[in-house]
Parts: C-alpha cells; sequence; structure tokens
C-alpha cells in the first residue's frame, strides 16, 4: 500500500505489538492490550505519511516500532530493503529519527542548546570543531539565530525548542524522519510556522516523514498521503485529496465530519458515532468499529474485514465495500 511509482523506503508487514495485561493476587496474564495490530504498510522515499486517529489508535506506537524504540511482538520491519526487525546496522541507525510532541521534555535543562544539538555528532567520534561547525549551520536552517546557541533550554520559548528538537534530530543526516505531534503543544501561529518550517527541510533535505497527529487539518496540510488508525489497526488509507473529498470508512466519515465547514452559513451535520466505551483489550469481534457504526450490518459482529482496494492508492478495511 503506497506509491508504486517511487522506490519505497520503509515497510511493514503484519506489525503488532502487544503489551501483557496482569491481574489477580499472583499477578498472572489475563489479557494482551494490542497497540498495533497487524500493520501492513509501505512509505515510500520522498513522501510524507499523515497518521490520523483517537488517542489510544495506536499511532504513536506504530512510531516507535518504526524509529526502532520498541520492539514489535511480531511482524516485519524494512528499511531500504533491510530487514531491521531484530537489530539495525550502525549505518541504517542514524537514518532513522523520531520528534517528539513535548520539546521541553526531549531536552536536558542543564545543558547549551548548541552541545544538545552536536551530541549526536560527538557520539560518533566526529571532531568536535567539526561537529560544532555543522551544529550551528543546523541551528540556522531550522530557523535559529546564532545568540541562542549557547542559551539554556527554559531560556527558549515552545517553538524554538521544537527547532531545537529538529535541527537535532537531522544533525546525522537521516531519511526517515518520524514525528509525533511535534506541533500540538504549540500555539496556533506557531504551530503554521513549524509546519512551515518542516515543508522546507523535506525539499531541503530529501527527507521522508511518517507524521503523527490527531489533527486532520494538519494532516492534510504536511501529508501526501493519510492513514486513518482505531485500535491498533489502519482502516483506510489514500491520498490527502481522496481521503478528504471521498472518504470511504465510517470512523473516517465520523472524523472528517466532526470539523465544521469554514462557511458558517453552509449546514453542517456531523455523524457522530454510538458513544459506547471500547475495551482495548478485549475489542469486538468481527470489525472492531461495528458497536459504534451507524452503517453496522449483522455480519460486522462476525466477519473481521480485510483491507481491501477500492480503487488506485485507495484502500479501506470495511464490509461495506466487499
Amino acid at each position: 500500500m503506497g506509491n508504486l511509482e517511487n522506490k519505497p523506503l520503509v515497510k511493514t508487514v503484519d506489525l503488532r505489538k502487544y503489551y501483557p495485561v496482569y491481574g489477580g493476587i499472583i499477578k498472572r496474564v489475563i489479557g494482551y492490550l494490542k497497540a498495533v495490530d497487524g500493520v501492513t504498510l509501505t512509505i515510500s522515499k520522498g513522501e510524507s505519511l499523515s497518521v490520523v486517529g483517537e488517542t489510544g489508535s495506536g499511532k504513536t506506537t506504530l512510531g516507535l516500532l518504526l524509529a526502532k524504540l520498541l520492539e514489535p511482538t511480531s511482524g516485519k520491519i524494512f528499511f531500504k530493503g533491510i530487514d531491521i526487525t531484530k537489530s539495525v546496522p550502525k549505518k541504517l541507525r542514524r537514518k532513522i529519527r523520531m520528534v517528539f510532541q513535548d520539546p521541553y521534555a526531549s531536552l536536558n535543562p542543564r545543558i547549551k542548546i548548541i552541545d544538545q544539538v552536536v551530541e549526536p555528532l560527538i557520539a560518533e567520534g566526529l571532531e568536535k570543531n567539526v561537529a560544532y561547525d555543522k551544529g550551528f549551520k543546523m541551528l540556522e536552517s531550522v530557523g535559529l539565530d546564532s545568540d541562542l546557541a549557547k542559551k539554556y533550554p527554559h531560556e527558549l520559548s515552545g517553538g524554538q525548542r521544537q527547532r531545537v528538537v529538529i535541527g537535532r534530530a537531522l544533525i546525522t543526516e537521516p531519511e526517515f524522519l518520524i514525528l509525533d505531534e511535534p506541533t500540538s503543544m504549540l500555539d496556533v501561529s506557531i504551530q503554521a510556522q513549524i509546519l512551515n518550517l518542516l515543508k522546507k527541510l523535506k525539499r531541503e533535505f530529501s527527507l521522508t516523514y511518517l507524521f503523527i497527529t490527531h489533527n486532520l487539518a494538519v494532516a492534510r496540510y504536511i501529508g501526501d498521503r493519510v492513514a486513518v488508525m482505531y485500535l491498533g489497526q489502519i482502516v483506510e488509507l489514500a491520498d490527502k485529496r481522496t481521503l478528504f473529498k471521498n472518504p470511504l470508512h465510517p470512523y473516517t466519515k465520523a472524523l472528517i465530519s466532526a470539523y465544521p465547514p469554514p462557511d458558517p452559513e453552509k449546514p453542517w451535520e456531523p455523524l457522530v458515532p454510538e458513544d459506547i466505551a471500547i475495551n482495548p483489550i478485549s475489542p469486538p469481534s468481527g470489525c472492531r468499529f461495528h458497536p459504534r457504526c451507524p452503517y453496522a450490518m449483522k455480519k460486522c459482529k462476525n466477519i473481521e474485514p480485510k483491507m481491501v482496494r477500492v480503487n488506485y492508492g485507495h484502500y479501506v478495511k470495511c464490509l461495506l465495500y466487499t
């Protein structure tokens, strides 16, 4: 499921991450939280893939798996055609980086900005003068003045700190950047600046993005394609124009309809799913969305849908289309 015109950079095959849940007096395993449950995905070189969904849908876990910060329960991860599921060759490790939601938590409050930016290069054994020269150039690339280099994180604004974190991620010249809600903790005006910066950096450094967000407007702006996740599974995948113009999965339709149209005089009828609490440890049988779905059929309770291609590049996991 990717753009067949470009060479795949990242590929997953039936990727799963289950967390054991313990209970009882002797703390035995009573179930598993299926954070990522059977994700098969291809990300083409040079593209930006947005991943959207509610809190708890598995977006961040998927990002951590692809960043190799978590080990999968099962499945495969390929990077540049090389199986990195069990281990990542040293030459490829520096080519995958992740930017997290909270820039302040990502930085050491006791270390100056420039020292944190060059830390990955120093750890690799690069000479200090060369590393610091690259560090100052990187700060310039992410839109920071050189006089901020000797400051500490608490002396910078939230937007400036996020620029530092992005610069540190890019200092090792990665090819694949995983961004986990990188603008959600920033003011709206600053969000726009960071998103524009990310677009510029993508062109400048020939990057490939996995962009995790709950904000559909952000997903549409930054992504070439959009993957919609629900309870650990991708339920719809398409290029952004197709997805927003013709959403197919009832969950996708509900997410998109929740945003009011820009024209206040235009009728707005949001599709509101049933407000039913779903236990992620014991998800519903059949289609996981069926208890909340306004279009649910009898068979949806028993048959788990498969991901099917409806049109070129448009995939959906719903029995309405099988």
